[in-house]
């Protein structure tokens, strides 16, 4: 798969301010077969950005949006992760992997210079 055929996905979500400290501490090391389903159903290059207010901002690369959100609901270890993570966040629809808020990308250096 080539940078050009990969789907580009930044999402927003906001963690409930009293608990950024223990939110920040549960992804200094990711379950590690949570962080293998993740590369095996096409999250690559995935970050995740927080605010001091609680403002969350994640980025990742994929062939597909819908089909790395299905690979990764059909694995029992999202399962366990999503239940665990809801309650984190404020105002949220759905589990953290799906009930985001998806940000229209407005600019991408290498598209204006090919």
């Amino acid at each position: 798969m080539t940078a050009e055929t990969m789907e580009r996905v930044c999402f927003q979500l906001q963690v409930k301010p009293e608990r950024i400290p223990e939110y920040t501490e549960r992804h200094r090391a990711i379950w590690p077969d949570m962080a293998a389903a993740l590369k095996a159903t096409g999250w690559n290059n995935y970050s995740l950005f927080l605010r001091d207010d609680g403002l969350l901002i994640g980025y990742f690369e994929t062939p597909s949006l819908a089909e790395a959100q299905s690979g990764m609901a059909a694995t029992e270890v999202n399962a366990r992760w999503q239940a665990e993570m809801g309650e984190f966040f404020v105002a949220l629809e759905g589990a953290p992997d799906t009930g985001f808020l998806r940000l229209t990308e407005v600019f991408h250096l290498e598209d204006q210079l090919a």
